[in-house]
């Protein structure tokens, strides 16, 4: 089943001088993982905002599940869209727990509380995304980590049909961004599609669904993983002298970076 039909969308701010988004045609599938890079401004969380219905394209069509998005109400999109943005400022000191429980929202009448099915989803979101221990602190009391871990846990919670994460492990140690990556490709497993925007293109194969790369022009490239980020692609976004390499010992295919120094 097809997501989003996103078709020939261009977006420029109010202020801008130019477009950010030129022309992006896009799908995403039930299932699906599909990794964005671009370099910094380039427009990738631009895009999400418009998948998330959070800005509306200045021409294009966005097509949620069949229905034009804007033609949708906010708590009709939350209910198939999840969005974990880069950066999550607190407002209260509410406790993780309630904080994720948040994410329920959408699924609940206007008048009516979480009940005991409500909290029992937000503490398994907490447990899959291996902060069940945070349940009871408060939330502004957390590390920026420990944040982005309890957003994605509270999108989790959401029970959406899509989640969109926008630069999910910047704040993540190594041995976490490795977890949470796992843990996006077990969701797509479950039937979740996936958009994730990363700089790190390891994050992408690692990933191994499709891949895109959105250019400074606004312009995105989709296609399969190993057809988008070839060493020449990889090269001209980064301007550095990569390679794509097969590593025996860990039994996958790495983006490795030139030394810093010759020896």
């Amino acid at each position: 089943m097809k997501i989003f039909e996103i078709e020939n969308i261009w977006f420029r701010y109010p202020a801008g001088e130019k477009d950010v988004l030129t022309g992006v045609s896009l799908d995403v599938d039930e299932g699906e993982v599909l990794s964005v890079l671009g370099p910094n401004g380039s427009g990738k969380s631009t895009l999400l905002d418009c998948m998330a219905a959070l800005r509306t394209p200045t021409s294009g069509t966005i097509k949620l599940i069949g229905q034009d998005i804007t033609e949708m109400k906010p708590r009709e999109v939350a209910r198939i869209v999840g969005y974990v943005p880069q950066l999550h400022v607190p407002a209260f000191s509410y406790t993780v727990l309630d904080f994720v429980l948040m994410g329920r929202a959408p699924n609940i009448g206007v008048f009516q509380k979480p009940d005991d099915e409500d909290v029992e989803a937000a503490r398994t979101a907490l447990k899959e995304v291996g902060v069940e221990r945070l349940a009871s602190r408060p939330y502004t009391d957390i590390s920026g980590g420990e944040r982005q871990q309890a957003t994605i846990a509270r999108a989790v919670c959401q029970q959406p049909k899509i989640i969109l994460f926008d630069e999910p492990t910047a704040h993540l140690d190594y041995g976490n961004q490795h977890r949470m990556l796992k843990l996006i490709l077990e969701l797509s497993e479950r039937g979740y599609a996936i958009v994730i925007t990363t700089h790190n293109p390891d994050h992408a194969l690692l990933l191994n669904g499709r891949s895109a790369i959105l250019g400074n022009d606004g312009k995105l490239t989709c296609g399969a993983c190993d057809e988008i980020l070839t060493e020449q692609r990889l090269r001209d976004l980064y301007g550095l002298d990569l390679s794509i390499t097969y590593v025996e010992q860990a039994g996958r295919t790495a983006c490795l970076a030139p030394r810093l120094t010759e020896r």
